[in-house]
């Protein structure tokens, strides 16, 4: 099976989630982020890529990947006909799922969710500008992008440059010592499970807003 469906017995929307590049939709980030979020009232639907539910490690190109994602919201859309929907994914996934809805238009779509959008390759902030966001300018839909404070594949003041440009289509949630996948260090004070809560109510609060 491609997907797993996370019910809410009463959810107020219905959040179309893609995994990152590096592992798939049973990833314990996904599964425990996944479970927070249904918890918030928010039912998920966890699907793969094809590279990965075939067991290979590389990505497919970018056509591929993107089309993907069209199919994922249309097989979500009719297992909850009934409910709004969100989209997006982790890094890679919110990536091809924002190059999707700048190309054509996701159906029924009503904002993107971007956990750890990532902006350019680790150390090449310098010098890349908008660098793998240019295509959001293209996107006419609310857009949250959740990012940590020590995420190598997006700077701060890049992140916050970004969504200065899109204006009001952004929303930005700061993960105060976050890393890429979110991870933050014991000296923080904070075990994982707090700060995939604090996702999950950034996400909720948001989808609150925009459906």
């Amino acid at each position: 099976m491609d997907h797993i469906y996370d019910n809410n017995k009463e959810p107020k929307a219905l959040f179309v989630l893609a995994h990152g590049a590096g592992a798939g939709m049973r990833h314990p980030f996904m599964g425990a982020v996944s479970e927070l979020i249904c918890n918030q009232g928010i039912a998920v639907f966890r699907y793969e890529f094809t590279y990965i539910a075939e067991g290979r490690r590389r990505p497919d190109p970018s056509n591929r990947l993107e089309a993907r994602v069209r199919e994922a919201v249309s097989e979500a859309a009719a297992v909850r006909p009934d409910l709004p929907l969100v989209a997006g994914g982790k890094s890679m996934g919110g990536r091809m799922t924002s190059r999707a809805a700048a190309d054509t238009p996701l159906d029924g779509v009503r904002g993107l969710v971007f956990l750890g959008f990532p902006l350019h390759a680790p150390g090449k902030a310098a010098t890349v500008g908008l660098g793998r966001a240019e295509h959001l300018l293209n996107v006419d839909l609310p857009m949250l992008f959740v990012q940590g404070t020590r995420d190598k594949l997006a700077e701060m003041t890049l992140v916050e440059q970004l969504c200065l440009r899109l204006g009001k289509r952004a929303t930005l949630h700061i993960v105060d010592g976050g890393d890429h996948s979110f991870n933050v260090l014991k000296r923080s004070g904070r075990d994982q499970l707090e700060v995939y809560g604090e996702i999950a109510g950034a996400i909720s609060s948001w989808v609150n807003k925009i459906v």
